[in-house]
C-alpha cells in the first residue's frame, strides 16, 4: 500500500483533526502518502474530476492543529447509495485509480458509517475511526468527551444568570435518539432534571421536581435567589411516544427528519402547569417578587447552545483517541485489512469490530440512570428504589441481572 486517501464525514466535533494527524502522521512513518479527499462522500464521488489532492507531509501537518474542531478535510452529508448514478461504485473507484490510492480512511458516525460498510462491499478497501458527538455507537467515538464538556460547561454557567433572574433555564442539546450527551453533560453540571429519549416524560413528576427544589432554594436563600437547571436531548419524546420535528425541514440525504423544539415543549409544559398552580402567587408573594399582571410566576427560558457544543477546542481525551484512531486505521490498512471500526488501542495491541456491528445505535443504560435518581436527579419518571444485587469476582464487584 503506497497511497491512502482520508475523509471525514458526518456532523462535525471535536478530535476529527487529531484523527487527520494520527493517519498522517502513521502513514509518514510508514512510507506512505496520504492524501485529504476534500467535502466528504460528496468529495469521493466527484474524486474523479479533481485536478490534484492534498498530500499531507509534515509541512502541510503544521499548517492545523490537532487540538481545534472541525475538520480540515471538510464534510457532507450524502448517501453514496442513494446517488441514481447506476456507475456510482465504478466511478469511485476510478477517481481513486487517478490518484492511485489504495484505500481509504473514513471518520465517521452511524451515517457514514453505513456508507463506509456500503462502499467495502463494492470492493474499496476502507477502515472507520469511529466519529460522532452522540455517542450512540458500539464503540468509543471522536468527539463524545469534547461535546459533553462543552454542553457542561455552558449549564455550569448559565446558572448565574439563572440565580440572578430567580429564572429555571432549559438547555437543549444534540444527540438525536440517545441522550448520552445530555445525560453525562447534565450530571457533570449538576443539572437538577435530565431529559432523555429513552425515558418517557411524566410532566407531572417534573413540575414537583421543580417546585420542590426551585422554591426550597429561593426560600433559604437569605438574598431570596436561587434558579433551576434542565438538560433536554433535542430527541426527547412527546408524552404520547411521537417525536418533536420541524416538519418545514423535509428530510436529509439519510431519510432523517430534522428534530427541533425539544426546549420549546419543555418550556411551555412547565408554563402552564405554573399558571395552574395556587400556590405559586403564594410563593412570589412570600419571596417578594410578585407584581400583578406582570410578575406573577417565575420565569422559564429555553437556551439553544447549538453547534457551539461542537466548534473550539478539542478535549485532551478526544485529542489523544483521535491520534490513536487514525494511526491504527493506517496500520490496519496497510495490512490488508478493511470494513472494520477501530475500538480501542491499548499499546502495540489494536482493537477493532466489524463496521456493521460498530454503527447499530447504543442507548444510555437506564441501570445507570437509576443510580443518579437514587441520589436526586430527575428523569422524569417516578423513582424506584435501587437497590444493586452485587457479587465480588477477583475483587471486583459485578451487578447480578
Amino acid at each position: 500500500m503506497k497511497k491512502i486517501g482520508i475523509l471525514t464525514s458526518g456532523g462535525d466535533c471535536g478530535g476529527l483533526n487529531a484523527v487527520i494527524k494520527g493517519a498522517a502522521f502513521m502513514a509518514l512513518s510508514k512510507g506512505i502518502e496520504m492524501y485529504i479527499i476534500p467535502n466528504g462522500y460528496a468529495g469521493l464521488y466527484n474524486l474523479i474530476d479533481n485536478e490534484k489532492l492534498v498530500l499531507l507531509d509534515q509541512a502541510r501537518l503544521d499548517q492545523f492543529s490537532g487540538n481545534f474542531a472541525g475538520s480540515e478535510a471538510g464534510h457532507s452529508r450524502v448517501k453514496i447509495k442513494a446517488i441514481s448514478n447506476p456507475e456510482k461504485y465504478n466511478r469511485i473507484k476510478d477517481g481513486m485509480k487517478k490518484f492511485e490510492l489504495d484505500g481509504l480512511v473514513v471518520s465517521g458516525g452511524d451515517d457514514s458509517g453505513s456508507v463506509m460498510v456500503d462502499l467495502n462491499s463494492n470492493g474499496i478497501h476502507c477502515i472507520h475511526a469511529p466519529k460522532t458527538m452522540d455517542l450512540d455507537l458500539q464503540t468509543y467515538s471522536v468527539g463524545g468527551d469534547s461535546t459533553i464538556n462543552r454542553i457542561a460547561q455552558f449549564v455550569q454557567d448559565l446558572k448565574t444568570t439563572g440565580r440572578t433572574h430567580n429564572r429555571i433555564l432549559v438547555t437543549e442539546v444534540f444527540g438525536r435518539y440517545a441522550g448520552h450527551t445530555a445525560f453525562r453533560s447534565g450530571i457533570a453540571a449538576e443539572a437538577d432534571c435530565i431529559l432523555i429519549p429513552e425515558i418517557p416524560v411524566d410532566w407531572d413528576v417534573v413540575y414537583e421536581h421543580i417546585v420542590g427544589r426551585f422554591t426550597r432554594r429561593i426560600r433559604q436563600s437569605d438574598v431570596s435567589a436561587g434558579t433551576y437547571t434542565i438538560v433536554v436531548a433535542e430527541g426527547m419524546k412527546n408524552a404520547d411516544g411521537t417525536d418533536i420535528i420541524d416538519e418545514s425541514a423535509g428530510v436529509d440525504a439519510f431519510g432523517h427528519q430534522k428534530l427541533a423544539g425539544a426546549g420549546k415543549y419543555v418550556c411551555q409544559e412547565m408554563k402552564k402547569r405554573l399558571k395552574a398552580d395556587p400556590d405559586m402567587p403564594i410563593f412570589m408573594k412570600e419571596t417578594g417578587m410578585f407584581v400583578e399582571g406582570i410578575y406573577e410566576i417565575p420565569e422559564i427560558r429555553e437556551i439553544h447552545p447549538g453547534h457551539l457544543v461542537r466548534s473550539g477546542n478539542t478535549s485532551a481525551y478526544d485529542v489523544n483517541f483521535g491520534y490513536e484512531a487514525g494511526a491504527a486505521a493506517v496500520i490496519l490498512l496497510s495490512e490488508g485489512k478493511s470494513g472494520v471500526t477501530i475500538s480501542k488501542v491499548k499499546g502495540r495491541k489494536i482493537e477493532y469490530i466489524e463496521s456493521t456491528k460498530a454503527i447499530e445505535q447504543r442507548f444510555v443504560d437506564l441501570d445507570q440512570v437509576a443510580l443518579y435518581e437514587s441520589i436526586g436527579v430527575c428523569f422524569g419518571r417516578h423513582v424506584a428504589a435501587y437497590e444493586p444485587i452485587l457479587r465480588e469476582v477477583d475483587g471486583v464487584y459485578d451487578r447480578i441481572y
